[in-house]
């Protein structure tokens, strides 16, 4: 009997390993039927894919990483992330949050106390955070290039509007709320970050500053010229789009949203809170970097909140009161770009899924999104 019994374990487990064999085939053919014509319609060098369903981690890497050196990409080649950097300083303001360290609804001055009698010191941690304070620009001036001058364009910024009135996507803005999380602890955020957060999210392969001895995994980025490009580092670039990393590093990123049990209980918390909704955009609920939508959600809707339109233009904003908690039905997602590369991140908590898409050329928002959308609804997960 006991014999039997072990010969129908092993059998089961065979069956279960060829099952999965094909699951992760199928897989393999559906992601390569979407990403290798999104690469020729986009004139996309090298990508690397990550999905994450059925408790399982598959990797997809394709093209090359540096065209002149023939260099191919691999699940260690380096990406920048652009803007999708702006989900990692709000860990480490909601870790100082969670600690009692920093009050999200404090005004920006009592952290700067240069900020003290310019509007924008009046503006709270958290509309920095979520772009809603004074509607600062996308950018900063050309003429700024120095932590000085950007700290003299905070003092003389002029709000048009109400704050927590309007969302405005910024660099200024994100960059402001990562430094005043910082000024909270009394330390340099890229200290902060590369020393407390990052190894506490286990992220080994993800640096602001790409050490020497991975200079050789760092993909060569390539602008809408096909020129040769890496990002120039600006006045808060650390805090609003300084992030590199590699495709297995974004996917462990992503299994920490859909799993933070795996996290020490203030990280936990700290999570959550970046998943908080804490202004209402339309159909889009703001957090703490992510962007979040009721799911499910159809393509529109995805496409029309990652445009170029809904980010480059003022959206009236409702602050949530109280704060909307983190769901577990809902799109969350993110993307990010360089002049030479393009990333995005979506994943759904309820159904346990999620995608990473690294590219080293910058492509439209829209079709990132119709991309990940198509992986994440063509695959099965447990409801």
């Amino acid at each position: 009997m006991r014999y039997t019994s072990v010969r129908l374990l092993k059998l089961g487990l065979v069956l279960s390993l060829a099952s999965s064999q094909v699951l992760a085939d199928d897989l393999h053919n559906q992601v390569d039927a979407i990403i290798q014509p999104l690469m020729r319609d986009h004139a996309i060098a090298g990508m690397a894919v990550a999905v994450f369903v059925n408790g399982q981690e598959h990797y997809f890497t394709y093209g090359l990483a540096n065209k002149q050196e023939r260099q191919p990409v691999s699940r260690e080649t380096l990406f920048e992330v652009g803007s999708l950097s702006k989900t990692y300083p709000p860990p480490l303001a909601a870790l100082a949050s969670a600690e009692g360290k920093l009050d999200l609804n404090a005004p920006a001055s009592r952290y700067q106390p240069a900020l003290a009698g310019a509007p924008l010191g009046k503006a709270s941690v958290l509309e920095c955070g979520a772009y809603s304070a004074d509607c600062l620009p996308l950018q900063f001036p050309d003429e700024v290039t120095s932590s000085a001058q950007a700290l003299a364009f905070y003092q003389q910024w002029q709000p048009r509007g109400e704050h927590g009135t309007q969302r405005c996507y910024s660099n200024p803005s994100l960059g402001l709320f990562g430094d005043l999380a910082a000024r909270a602890q009394q330390r340099p955020f890229a200290d902060l970050m590369s020393q407390t957060v990052l190894p506490q999210l286990g992220l080994k392969h993800t640096y602001l500053a790409v050490p020497a001895a991975a200079q050789g995994l760092y993909a060569q980025g390539y602008d809408a010229q096909d020129r040769a490009v890496r990002v120039n580092p600006g006045p808060f670039a650390d805090e609003a789009y300084g992030i590199k990393t590699n495709v297995v590093d974004a996917m462990r990123y992503v299994r920490l949203q859909l799993q933070p049990d795996r996290l020490s209980p203030t990280l936990k918390q700290a999570i959550a809170i970046t998943h908080t909704g804490y202004f209402q955009v339309g159909a889009m609920t703001q957090g703490l970097g992510w962007e979040r939508y009721p799911y499910p959600v159809s393509l529109d809707t995805l496409r029309k909140g990652n445009g170029a339109d809904f980010a480059l233009k003022p959206q009236p904003t409702q602050r949530l009161l109280p704060a909307s908690p983190a769901a577990q039905a809902a799109w969350y997602n993110k993307t990010g770009s360089t002049a030479g590369f393009g990333a995005y991140v979506a994943f759904i908590p309820s159904k346990g899924m999620g995608v990473a898409l690294l590219a080293n050329r910058n492509y439209p928002n829209e079709a990132r999104v119709e991309a990940a959308y198509r992986i994440l609804t063509q695959i099965q997960a447990p409801e």
